[in-house]
């Protein structure tokens, strides 16, 4: 039997260890606390067993403080209370006796974890889901508000969910690091994908009852999975999202367990060496293949945004970030026609994301930024003063709303010739960029042409403030008063600029 066991866990670990859907827990930084709180729980559970068979008391208390820092890791630990114990009934010879001091030490460690957490987060327990879209997936729009999902439409999404894990560590096939709402959409119990995983939870629970009494390591292995899964099922608490493929990091090792002890003891244990091996080189071979091209992926944030948007193609969320990643490639793109196309697939993304949450602040904000690259200053403006409707008091869209009106305003100025409506437009930029020296220079430019030379004057004078440094400023002040008739003052400042710079005159006459 030793040399069973042995086995099993050997074939167990390797198929942990190449299965795919592990790579978002490693290839992300935020995976460390999946590793850590596993390890950590795996440990605290291996150090009980151990003190039942050596009647070494030690052993309870390295459990104790491997379970502590588990559940510092990651409060998903608190799942291995219900694991412990049933691994001892179904592996070890119960007795409460005997279990009670390793079990009593883990009640005490938890109840000291869950009060250091109330007293960090003010709560014993979690607080009212949030009525925002990417921190509630449980919500739906109806007139262009969001209001939470019936119990009925909640709990079928939910059980959808818990079929697709299923299916991901059965064929870990496509991957994507977001399942943020849209990717998982509303369902109801009429969905067939709903019925098939609920008929399949319900079939596990049947073969956990009728396998108890026997101590079925398959039944073991499948409320291990159930278990440890629940905490992140959306069953018992919100966690922020649908599903995470971080998320099966725990409870996969129910599956790995479950694989590889039939597959000993159907195949190996009954003389099929070759028919095991064959399986599990094939199961090895086409797992590593695909965690490798999955780690690729997570070479960088542009990578893998622009990679997972084709799969979460309906994550408001995803498109949002794809959009941002592809502004950015945009932005240093040197061929004007390839930019163009960063841009155009940019905004189709981000349109999006807003068709899927109207109310989705930085997706607007990068909507107008994208019409502002392209030059289409009005749209700009458009996404600009919706990010604003949403929150006033965004610094970024009150800062990006001043620039489109700036540079709508000089090209109605400078390129069609309509300084009625740059001047609308500048007037318009000079409320959200108060102290900036081209929004200043140009409504010094656009009253000079109108003949409004006092208030030429008046912002010119003001940009020579905003750049005292700059002899173009205090030329450009010094044409103001000769148009305005001042020859002495035009004079003077023309002479300021000279000193400041005595190539500036040439280089203005050329322009």
């Amino acid at each position: 039997m030793g040399e069973t066991s042995a086995l099993i866990a050997f074939s167990a670990a390797l198929l942990f260890a190449a299965h795919p859907i592990h790579t978002e827990a490693v290839a992300n930084v935020k995976g460390r606390d999946e590793i850590i709180c596993l390890l950590l729980s795996l440990l605290s559970l291996k150090f009980v067993l151990k003190g039942l068979d050596t009647q070494k008391i030690y052993w309870y208390f390295l459990a104790g403080g491997t379970f502590f820092l588990g559940l510092l890791s990651k409060e998903n630990a608190i799942t291995f209370m219900a694991i412990i114990p049933l691994a001892i009934i179904f592996f070890r010879s119960f007795q409460w006796k005997s279990a009670i001091m390793p079990l009593g030490i883990l009640t005490i460690i938890t109840l000291i974890f869950l009060m250091i957490r109330a007293q960090v987060l003010g709560q014993w327990f979690g607080s009212e889901p949030p009525m925002e879209l990417l921190n509630n997936p449980f919500l739906k729009l109806v007139a262009d508000t969001f209001v939470p999902m019936t119990l009925s439409e909640k709990m079928a999404t939910i059980t959808y969910t818990l079929g697709r894990y299923v299916q991901l560590l059965l064929f870990p096939h496509p991957l994507t690091h977001d399942y943020y709402p849209r990717h998982i959409p509303m369902m109801s119990w009429s969905n067939p994908g709903v019925l098939v995983s609920l008929a399949l939870y319900i079939a596990m629970t049947a073969f956990i009852v009728l396998k108890w009494k026997s101590k079925s390591v398959y039944a073991f292995c499948l409320i291990y999975f159930i278990t440890t899964l629940s905490i992140v099922s959306n069953v018992f608490f919100p966690v922020g999202t649908n599903m995470s493929e971080r998320f099966l990091f725990m409870p996969s090792v129910g599956f790995a367990l479950l694989t590889a002890y039939w597959m000993i003891t159907e195949m190996w244990n009954k003389g099929k060496q070759t028919l095991f091996f064959s399986i599990m080189g094939v199961l090895l071979l086409l797992y590593s293949l695909k965690t490798i091209t999955r780690n690729n992926v997570w070479e960088s944030n542009s990578k893998l945004f622009i990679s997972d948007v084709e799969i979460s193609d309906n994550s408001a969320k995803l498109l949002n970030a794809a959009g941002a990643e592809k502004l950015v490639l945009a932005n240093k793109e040197t061929d004007p026609l390839k930019k163009t196309e960063w841009i155009k697939a940019a905004k189709v993304h981000l349109e999006k994301a807003i068709s899927i949450h109207p109310q989705y602040l930085n997706a607007w904000l990068l909507l107008g930024n994208a019409y502002f690259y392209n030059e289409e200053y009005d749209k700009a403006i458009e996404s600009y003063l919706k990010t604003l409707a949403i929150n006033p008091n965004y610094e970024d869209a009150k800062g990006n709303l001043g620039k489109a009106y700036r540079e709508g305003g000089k090209m109605y100025g400078e390129k069609q010739g309509n300084v009625e409506k740059a001047l609308q437009y500048l007037n318009e930029a000079i409320r959200y960029l108060p102290d900036d020296y081209e929004t200043l220079r140009l409504l010094g430019v656009a009253n000079g042409v109108s003949g409004n030379h006092s208030l030429a004057i008046e912002y010119f004078e003001k940009a020579t403030k905003a750049a005292p440094d700059l002899a173009d400023a205090w030329l450009n002040l010094g044409t103001a008063y000769f148009s305005a008739g001042d020859v002495e003052k035009g004079n003077y400042f023309y002479a300021k600029a000279k000193e400041m710079d005595p190539a500036v005159l040439e280089r203005n006459q050329r322009k």
